[in-house]
């Protein structure tokens, strides 16, 4: 028989563990086969959902924590952990009231205070709560279970910002912990959500587990996209770390794993091949690869820079390297994604098939570039922008950009990304990232859409003039009104390049038979609903 060295690495963690855990938790941690869930996702090494916007840390949070509101399957916000609320005739009221059977994990009590807390530090950061801060003339607890958010004026989408999934997602903590500033991390872990975080099992860059938290109260109405009745059918959830791409589909036929988030687009059609084995695609509104400038550092803080990479992206070649056959993927050139009610074609001249490298040469030259080194954050493990930063180096050292990659796993990127100084000192010029279709219809909430500069998300454009007209969004009563402010923002948002479009894909999860219930919505997988046979 060949060992492979997963088996050996298997081996020689059991081994170890054996000779240093107690018998008392050895017999905790055995769990049954048919009760556990082993997932590969995203290498998961931040663990507040309001540090970081990145997808693995608000999966995290979706399973350890629970929202005041969530966005059912028709993506209109529904009481969570609100049991009753209410507005005033002037609409400048909310009074919200926590339902029955709210409790942490270590026992204690989800109060009032614990909500003001946790959006008061969520305020800080997001976007969609930095619009309510802004509103908010006072937010102040009432009683161990309500609390009230009253306005300067109406804000009509008060509930579906508080419900929104755009990254930070508003996860209630507790407030000795919201009490901290939101650029300190949070590492308790303990929340009020389906399933609670196992410190004694964590192996930090292997594996990380979930088990049931059997105190948890789902709410009475069916299950519907985010929001009803969390039911958790699973005792366990492991999640997985394996980098390579190719090995986790080979745990994955070797029934090993249940689920493979980014299964590579080459190996699709083995994938389909197996009988024990599907593609399932959870986010039906497509998703958006884009890439971000870092514009506070050279060369992209020159405005002709960032409108050079307009010209230079050929879109067909990139979503070829990353997914392969064409009909995963479409060009983009509006910001609000294809087929929204809000995309549109204002200021899109400079897209052209092919590119345009000499353009994009001119511009370069016209910003003032010297030779300024490029870094490409590159992430290893996950194929799709791995080929797309390879091919983006390429590009750019074609019309004599000194471009170069760093290569890393996610969550170094996901941790460099924050460093706003020079490459010289760390820093960064340009990452590669995607999000759901569905989060571009929301410029209120979706950080990737603002352009307040160094108070934003990563890369910080800055444009008051497309802020002004964002913060008109909130206050349009009608589709058609907001159909013509997106084509405003639009045509502002090409003039200064918050950031560039590589197009618009649908990419499947791959996952054992067994595996059933998995939820389908945009940006995040919820660990309950899912059954294993």
């Amino acid at each position: 028989m060949t060992i492979s060295r997963r088996d050996l690495i298997k081996a020689g963690l059991a081994a170890g563990t054996a000779v240093s855990i107690p018998s008392v938790l050895l017999a905790q941690t055995a769990p049954v086969a048919a009760r556990t869930v082993r997932m590969v996702k995203g290498d998961l090494t931040v663990f507040d959902p309001i540090f970081t916007t990145s997808t693995p840390t608000q999966d995290h949070g979706l399973a350890i924590y629970d929202t005041l509101f969530a966005l059912d399957s028709n993506f209109l916000p529904q009481p969570q952990m609100v049991g009753n609320w209410g507005v005033s005739d002037d609409k400048k009221t909310y009074t919200f009231e926590l339902r029955d059977g709210l409790g942490w994990h270590d026992g204690s009590p989800v109060t009032a205070a614990d909500c003001v807390a946790s959006i008061r530090r969520w305020g800080q950061v997001a976007a969609g709560g930095q619009l309510l801060m802004e509103r908010a003339q006072d937010i102040s607890m009432k009683d161990d279970k309500t609390f009230t958010i009253v306005l300067k004026e109406p804000l009509g989408l008060l509930t579906e910002i508080l419900g929104r999934y755009s990254a930070p997602d508003l996860y209630i903590m507790r407030e000795k912990d919201a009490n901290l500033p939101a650029t300190e991390q949070v590492t308790a872990n303990i929340g009020s959500g389906p399933f609670k975080f196992n410190e004694a099992l964590a192996k930090p860059g292997a594996s990380f587990t979930y088990d049931r938290n059997e105190k948890y109260i789902p709410r009475k109405e069916p299950p519907s996209g985010f929001a009803g009745g969390k039911i958790v059918n699973v005792d366990r959830v492991i999640w997985e770390n394996i980098s390579d791409q190719q090995t986790a589909l080979a745990a994955l036929q070797a029934d090993e794993v249940d689920f493979l988030e980014l299964p590579p687009a080459d190996l699709y059609p083995v994938i389909e091949s197996d009988p024990n084995l599907t593609l399932q695609v959870l986010n039906k509104t497509g998703s958006v690869l884009h890439l971000r400038m870092n514009c506070l550092q050279k060369p992209f803080d020159n405005v002709k820079a960032r409108q050079a990479m307009l010209h230079l992206i050929d879109q067909e070649p990139f979503m070829r390297a990353a997914f392969g056959d064409p009909k995963y993927f479409h060009t983009l050139t509006s910001i609000f994604g294809n087929g929204t009610p809000f995309s549109n074609d204002e200021n899109t001249g400079w897209f052209r098939k092919g590119g345009d490298p000499e353009k994009a040469r001119q511009l370069f030259g016209e910003a003032g570039y010297a030779g300024e080194k490029v870094v490409i954050l590159q992430p290893t493990d996950w194929a799709e922008a791995s080929n797309t930063s390879l091919l983006l180096a390429a590009t750019l050292q074609k019309i004599g950009v000194n471009a170069e990659l760093a290569p890393s796993d996610w969550g170094g990127v996901a941790a460099r990304r924050a460093k706003k100084g020079p490459v010289e000192d760390g820093g960064w010029s340009i990452f590669i990232t995607s999000e759901s279709v569905f989060s571009r219809t929301d410029p209120t909430s979706n950080p990737a859409l603002l352009a307040n500069g160094d108070r934003g998300w990563y890369g910080w454009p800055k444009s008051d003039e497309y802020e002004a007209l964002r913060a008109k969004w909130a206050d349009l009563e009608t589709l058609d009104e907001r159909k013509a402010l997106a084509r405003q923002m639009q045509r502002v948002w090409w003039d200064f390049v918050g950031d560039v479009l590589l197009g618009q894909f649908m990419a499947p999860i791959a996952r054992r038979k067994t595996l059933t219930g998995l939820v389908e919505m945009p940006g995040r997988t919820p660990m309950w609903s899912m059954r294993k046979a």
